[in-house]
Formats: C-alpha cells, structure tokens, sequence
C-alpha cells in the first residue's frame, strides 16, 4: 500500500472543464503533478487559472458532462476525488493561500494563527515564518498593505507544514527581497517531497523557481513542458537588410516568420535550426546580418500564438 502511494501524483486532474454561460473559463485541461515538484500554471489574467484552481479546492464544482459517451471530469489529491465525502482528509494536508478578500478585516494576525491552528494543531514553524516575512502579527488586516496582507496569506498557507501547496499569483505585492525568500522557502519545502502548485502570469517567476510549467490561454492547456526543454527550444531573431530588394515570399515559410520591414531588409523570426535559413540568404547579396538566440519569454510567446 505505501508502495502504491509513492507512485500516485499529488495532484491528478482529467478534462476538468467550468463554463459560466457561453465562456469557457476551463475547457478540458489535464495536469498531473507530483511529490517534491514545483509545478508553475502560467497564464495572462483571464485564462482559466483561479477557476482552475477554485475547482481544485472544491470551492466550485467542475461543469457536468451531459453527453454520456463523453469523457467525464476527474481532479484527485492525494487519490482522493475533490467531490467525495472524505476529500476533507485530502484538505488537512494543502497549504492553500487564501485571498486578501477572504481574510477577516477585524482580526490581526495572531487570531488568523490561532484559528488555523484550532483546525489543524499547534504550528512548529510559525515563528520562523514570522520573522522571515518579516510580519508584524499584531496589526488588524483592514490595517495592512496589500503586500503584509498576502504575507499573511502565506504565513497561513506555509505554518501547519502541508504535503501540498496550492497558490494563486503568491507573490503579488511583495517586494523583491522578500519575494527571493519566498522562493528559498518553497525550494525548502519541495526538499521534504511537498508538492508545490503555483498559478503566475509572470515568466521570470515560473523560470526562476519550477521546474515544470502548464501554460494555459483562453481555458485550454497550449503545453506542458519541463523549463529545461523550454530553455532548449530554438527560435532565433535574425535582423538582415540586402544590397537588391528582396520580396517577403522569398523569405517566409512554415519555419520563418516576418516579424518587422526595415529600411533595405527585415527583421524575422526563425524556429528550429538556423542553419537551412542561412543557406536561403546565401542566395542573395546582403549588406549586414545580425542573429539572436530568443529568450525564454519570447519562446513562450510563440505557444500563445
């Protein structure tokens, strides 16, 4: 039995779809993640990813698939269904940010702590966390910044020491500083095999701290992908002008994109190897070439295309 437990994902989530009317918020997503991953879900606002998530947490329940022969909806933690009634046993052990809005403007900090750990026993890491967001417990939450108020989420979601983490945009208003211990944190949690799921819009972020991503557009999964096999996709920017005028037909194809026109030439995106593009322009009498290779975020930009 502990054999089998060890292979089974954290997070197990077949065509969970939510549609609100006629918009698509989740439309058939797949994820799977496991034990010590920091796995980033990554999307500009409005993509599906708090829908995603509120549907992990049981706090929305999935759209019913009404057609019989269709493929029905699944999202386990821990192997345990999200609508079961023992899921409460999957809870206990996430750490779930809650939102600004979700916390009690009357409490201070130390209310919070004390009723969360009513819940779940008594914290072994409060303090430490306390002093590492450097968090004043003391002050009433109407009181607090947008960025001591998501301390305080975090404080929450990180003090009863969870087996998963499950965050939307954790850093919004934390200052750098504080936004690199967050990262050491998490990187210290995925050490003792906690799972962590962290939806971002931001690029940097994802790159910096996961090492898998989702990334998501309009409800459905454009890629899952490893960051290491992101970081190793080619696709390079080529900047050429040309002694004759060079029509853009000439140029484009299936793996070469017109990015811009420039005065006496272009400016291109090349996917893939360079090299069969080079020996296209060895055809033509160019005045100067000047080639890149993309960073990670505009090698994104083309799943989003």
């Amino acid at each position: 039995m502990c054999f089998e437990l060890k292979l089974m994902p954290v997070i197990e989530i077949k065509n969970l779809k939510k549609h609100f009317g006629k918009v698509k918020a989740v439309d058939g997503i797949d994820i799977s993640v496991e034990r010590g991953e920091i796995f980033g879900f990554l999307g500009p606002n409005g993509a599906g990813k708090t829908t995603a998530i509120r549907c992990m947490m049981d706090f929305i329940r999935p759209t019913a698939t009404r057609l019989s022969s269709s493929k029905s909806c699944e999202i386990k933690l821990f192997g345990i269904n999200s609508t079961a009634a023992n899921f409460h046993l999957s809870r206990e052990k996430i750490g779930y940010l809650i939102p600004a809005a979700n916390l009690v403007g009357s409490w201070n900090g130390k209310d919070h702590f004390s009723y969360k750990e009513s819940l779940f026993g008594k914290s072994k890491n409060l303090s430490d966390l306390i002093q590492r967001f450097d968090f004043n417990p003391k002050l009433k939450v109407k009181t607090l910044s947008t960025g001591n108020q998501q301390k305080l989420g975090l404080i929450l979601a990180l003090m009863n020491e969870p087996k998963l983490l499950i965050m939307d945009e954790p850093t919004v208003g934390l200052d750098p500083i504080l936004q690199e211990e967050f990262y050491k944190i998490l990187r210290e949690f995925s050490a003792k095999d906690v799972a962590v799921f962290m939806s971002s819009h931001n690029l940097p972020e994802v790159e910096k701290i996961c090492s898998r991503v989702a990334m998501i557009k309009s409800g459905k999964i454009v890629s899952v992908q490893k960051i290491s096999a992101l970081e190793g996709k080619k696709l390079h920017t080529v900047r050429v002008t040309f002694a004759e005028k060079v029509a853009e037909n000439e140029l484009a194809d299936k793996d070469v994109e017109i990015i811009d026109q420039i005065d006496g030439g272009y400016i291109l995106a090349v996917k893939h190897e360079i090299d069969p593009f080079i020996k296209k322009l060895a055809k033509f009498k160019i005045e100067s070439i000047s080639i890149s290779q993309a960073n990670l975020e505009e090698i994104f930009m083309e799943f989003y295309k």
